[in-house]
Order: structure tokens, then C-alpha cells, then sequence
């Protein structure tokens, strides 16, 4: 995964920005290139995660690569601000105290032995099994001071799984790591 420049990370701030304010309603003076290059053009996978005074209000993102990294992030700052299941839709008013973080994903690598192969604070994780997917960041074990069985198993929980279908003891889920470059806003 190539690292992006500083440039990048700032217009892939802005359009999550914008976009966000477009699908509230709120004029916005933020302007963005139309034809972004680079890195930006490339098929990618990003989460979107917006915060108001440090605590999570909306985190959406995406398992495949199929649009333009832009174009993720901005669908994806829309869809948590109005779509993440966990919270109510944000409102015209919230959104100035909100502050956006963004995940840009490597490809996901599967794992035989995922207490050998996941680092916490490195990897994230995509557990499946049937249709039931979990994913979690490699931030959110830091968060939350996971050790690696602990963040396996609340992958599986996500998943909708039992803590243990990583292990096995029943049907086996599938374990991938992928790796976040992670950036934000100041002051979130």
C-alpha cells in the first residue's frame, strides 16, 4: 500500500468534509479538484469514522475496492453521518462540533494461525464465516486495550458470531489482517 502524501490526506479530509455538509444541507465554501490523480483515482477501501467531543458518532466504510479511493470516502462520510445502524441521523446542527477521521485500507491477507500473525496496534480484522462478516480497525484494540484472543473474539462478535469461531470448536471463521494508514482532523 503506498503512503499518501500529505496533499492527499488533506483533500481526502475535505471531501469527507463537504460531503458530509452537502447531505445535511449546509452550504459549504470547500472546494475540491474535479479530476482528483494519484493515488486518490486508484480503486480503494476507506472508512469514514466521525466523532463529536472524542466519542463515536457514525463509522461506515467498505470491504472492497471498487470505486475511486475519493469516491469511497465521500460515500462513505455520507452513509455514517445518515446511515451507521448504531446512531440516529445527524442532524444540520451536530455537525460543526463533529470532527472526521479516515481509514484507508491495504488488501486483506488471510490467516492460518491468527495468534501468530495478528500485532495489535498493526493489523485489523475481517472475520467470516457464511454471510456474517466482522471487521474492526487496528485502532480499535489500542482503544480499548485488547489483547489478540480478545480482539479475535470481538471481531467473531461483530461477525455475529461466537467469541470462539476463530479457534474453531464449531464451524470455522475465515480471520484476514489488513493493515490502516489512519488520519483526521485536529481536534477530534
Amino acid at each position: 500500500m503506498t503512503t499518501l502524501t500529505d496533499a492527499e490526506r488533506n483533500e481526502l479530509l475535505a471531501r469527507a468534509r463537504r460531503a458530509g455538509a452537502i447531505a445535511l444541507g449546509i452550504p459549504t465554501p470547500i472546494s475540491v479538484p474535479r479530476a482528483p490523480s494519484g493515488r486518490l483515482a486508484e480503486p480503494g477501501m476507506s472508512f469514514v469514522t466521525w466523532k463529536s467531543d472524542g466519542r463515536l458518532r457514525g463509522c461506515i466504510g467498505s470491504v472492497e475496492p471498487v470505486r475511486p479511493l475519493w469516491a469511497d470516502v465521500e460515500a462513505n462520510a455520507v452513509h455514517a453521518l445518515l446511515e451507521d445502524p448504531r446512531f440516529p441521523a445527524a442532524a444540520p446542527d451536530e455537525f460543526p462540533h463533529f470532527r472526521v477521521d479516515i481509514s484507508v485500507l491495504s488488501p486483506f491477507v488471510p490467516v492460518s494461525d491468527p495468534l501468530a500473525a495478528v500485532e495489535v496496534g498493526v493489523h485489523g480484522l475481517l472475520v467470516e464465516l457464511g454471510r456474517r462478516r466482522g471487521i474492526l480497525l487496528p485502532q480499535v484494540a489500542v482503544e480499548w486495550g485488547w489483547d489478540v484472543p480478545t480482539f479475535l473474539g470481538q471481531a467473531c462478535r461483530k461477525a455475529g458470531l461466537p467469541e470462539s469461531a476463530w479457534r474453531g470448536g464449531g464451524p470455522l471463521a475465515d480471520v484476514s489482517t489488513f493493515t490502516a494508514e489512519v488520519f483526521g482532523e485536529a481536534g477530534g
